[in-house]
């Protein structure tokens, strides 16, 4: 398995999602890769974006557990002990089981200082998000919803496959996350994507400076986006 070098990540952290998202066809030579969200997220700093290796766990928080609550209790400290493991880049990401019945807030104040404690990088959640004004500086939320309470919220599963925004994550996946969404990078593409970013946006470019010269029509669009679809093949 090839390893995440200091930097590809840095450069990951400089593009948005959706460059990722090109950049793994480039690499596969086609449309269709489809690990990747769907749906609108909210995120806490829409200029962030978040890139690691997934801790995952389950909530619920609709209605009260029924669970004993030393039972309850030695769950939160084994997810606890779960995100506290590892080094490097990791993001916590937490399926809200109730969907979007979701009226918990897993992700405030005190839950993001304490992820950022441990090393997270952020968060990623089908789940809510409060204490907008209060979060962690540096540990960007990306979760479903905003709302006021925690609700009955509690941990029902830790450091299993979970599933959030359609898109299924199993523990230590790279994850790339911004406030367009979040994919699985597949490992075997660690190496390449410097390249195949490089190749996309240098594509990309014949269009886009065409487009932004003074004198551009459609003879011009026409003649460069002739260059581009065979810059790309």
């Amino acid at each position: 398995m090839v390893d995440m070098t200091p930097e590809t990540l840095a450069l990951l952290r400089s593009v948005d999602t959706p460059t990722v998202c090109n950049a793994i066809e480039v690499i596969e030579g086609r449309r269709g890769f489809d690990a990747f969200t769907r749906g609108t997220p909210l995120a806490s700093d829409p200029s962030a974006v978040i890139v690691g290796q997934a801790r995952t766990a389950r909530i619920r928080a609709r209605f009260a557990p029924i669970e004993p609550p030393e039972e309850i209790r030695a769950r939160r400290m084994d997810y606890y002990r779960h995100m506290a493991e590892g080094t490097g880049p990791r993001i916590a990401v937490v399926e809200d089981m109730d969907g979007p019945d979701a009226v918990g807030a897993y992700w405030g104040e005190l839950n993001t200082t304490v992820h950022k404690g441990f090393g997270l990088t952020g968060a990623l959640t089908n789940g809510l998000m409060r204490d907008l004004g209060d979060l962690a500086p540096g540990f960007a939320v990306i979760a479903g919803q905003v709302g006021p309470s925690h609700g009955f919220v509690h941990v029902t599963e830790v450091a299993g496959p979970v599933t959030v925004f359609g898109l299924t994550i199993a523990p230590d996946d790279w994850v790339h996350a911004d406030r367009h969404g979040a994919l699985v990078i597949p490992p075997a593409y660690l190496a390449e994507l410097p390249a195949a970013i490089a190749k996309m946006q240098a594509t990309e470019a014949i269009v886009l400076d065409a487009a932004r010269a003074p004198d551009f029509d459609f003879a011009r669009f026409e003649a460069a986006w002739t260059a581009f679809e065979a810059a790309r093949t």
